[in-house]
């Protein structure tokens, strides 16, 4: 595949979600075609109608894409791009163990409709190995010959959903082939929308997004248990960090939280793990890290167990809201939130659980969480929170008047320091750090 000019260029991103979509704008930006291809005919019926559906992708840009972005659930239009794109789903199943299974069923869905000169690119995130195992080999076996008939590289995704400084264009693209053939297949596709980094091969970029998640993980777990110290001694872990912040090298903060969330985070380090037990390694210092960020929701339960202890009363029979059910503040994503966990921990207890979030109004269906399908936030009004014998922050959206969740509630268990600006007065036998 030689690099053609932008403009005679189609691609075609399958799965249209907090990854694929702006993916696909920026390279209708580029002022390429693009075909994008999702099983759920809603969101594709969205696109073809210029409407978003994720709440800071700008439904403008998608309206303004209509003359070179179409959306389909018919996976046969695969044959009229160049190059293909896959922004699939790689979940842990219930041992903690990767479930590849949509990669794989897509891969088999599009094998009859490839072509001789595409390019197919993997951002998934995956453990070392992927690519070669679950692209490389069935289009091998089918007939292809890899770096010649069809090129194949991985180039991971870096989408921080809601972040304003860093969108899909201005984030350095890894690339990585199957062949040197397809390394520079592309790095012409992907050059066209991004700055390219190019390595070695799909391996070295599979465990480069690897590192970068695992590196937060790993001092997100270091300063879950500073917190968890800094509680035990009395000492405000918050203020501590602020500190150390104030050095001009050697020390980037992390902060505490319920629990990670997010598609990266809380799941890649044990794509790591469960691959480097295959070649007999025990990644220890990562799995620790994550024993860590697990056990947070359940340290946080604790939490609100005591609060409503001190004033006489149990979990069970109280009437408890969660606030934030996105995973990360001012984003509509609620992707493996901790929230979630939260509210089975006190629904198990006994209590009963409701939530509020201004991004979330309805929680979707999904694989985890099928139970809570169809429940609604509850109204951010002093009726409403006053009714609650407990709020618990998990996530705080700007916006939220803390003033008015403080005047409102009888009591708080904060776990994003989220009450930082209320008085020492206000705080007083209110609000609980957890």
């Amino acid at each position: 595949m030689t690099k053609p000019p932008a403009e005679n260029q189609s691609v075609c991103v399958i799965g249209l979600g907090y990854v694929g979509l702006p993916l696909a704008l920026a390279f209708v930006k580029a002022g390429m075609q693009v075909i994008g291809l999702d099983i759920d005919q809603n969101k594709t019926d969205a696109i073809n109608r210029g409407e978003s559906y994720i709440r800071h992708i700008d439904a403008k840009a998608i309206a303004e894409a209509k003359s070179q972005f179409s959306a389909s659930t018919n996976f046969s239009r695969v044959a009229e791009a160049d190059a293909i794109i896959l922004c699939l789903p790689t979940p842990l199943d219930q041992h903690l163990q990767p479930d590849l299974q949509y990669v794989t069923s897509t891969v088999a869905t599009i094998l009859p409709f490839l072509h001789a000169g595409q390019l197919i690119s993997l951002e998934s995130t995956t453990y070392p190995g992927t690519t070669e195992e679950e692209l490389v080999r069935p289009i091998a076996a089918a007939g292809w010959k890899v770096g010649q008939d069809i090129h194949v590289v991985y180039s991971p995704e870096r989408e921080d959903p809601g972040n304003p400084k860093f969108a899909a264009t201005n984030i350095p693209k890894v690339v990585g082939g199957a062949t040197p053939s397809c390394l520079q297949a592309g790095l012409a596709l992907y050059g066209t929308a991004f700055e390219v980094v190019p390595v070695s091969s799909p391996s070295v970029a599979e465990l480069t997004k690897l590192l970068e998640n695992i590196y937060r993980a790993v001092n997100i777990g270091l300063v879950n248990e500073l917190k968890q110290v800094a509680d035990a001694m009395g000492i405000d872990i918050w203020e501590v960090i602020a500190a150390a912040s104030t050095k001009p090298f050697g020390f980037k903060p992390f902060y505490p939280g319920p629990g990670l969330g997010g598609h990266c985070i809380p799941i890649d380090p044990f794509y790591l793990t469960w691959k480097a037990k295959e070649f007999d390694v025990h990644t220890r210092f990562i799995e620790l890290a994550g024993q860590v960020n697990r056990s947070m929701p359940t340290y946080v339960v604790d939490a609100c167990a005591r609060a409503l202890n001190d004033v006489e009363k149990p979990i069970r029979g109280s009437k408890i809201l969660v606030i934030g059910l996105a995973y990360k503040p001012n984003v509509d994503d609620d992707r493996e939130s901790p929230s979630y966990v939260l509210m089975d921990l006190l629904s198990q207890r006994g209590g009963q659980v409701d939530y509020f979030d201004p991004y979330v109004p309805v929680i979707r269906p999904s694989r985890e969480h099928a139970h809570w399908a169809g429940k609604q936030s509850v109204d951010w009004s002093r009726q409403t929170i006053s009714g609650y014998d407990l709020v618990l922050i998990s996530t705080w959206h700007d916006g939220m008047s803390i003033r008015e969740l403080a005047d409102w509630s009888r009591c708080i268990v904060d776990t994003r320091n989220a009450t930082a600006t209320l008085d020492t007065e206000t705080k007083r036998g209110k609000v609980v750090r957890a």
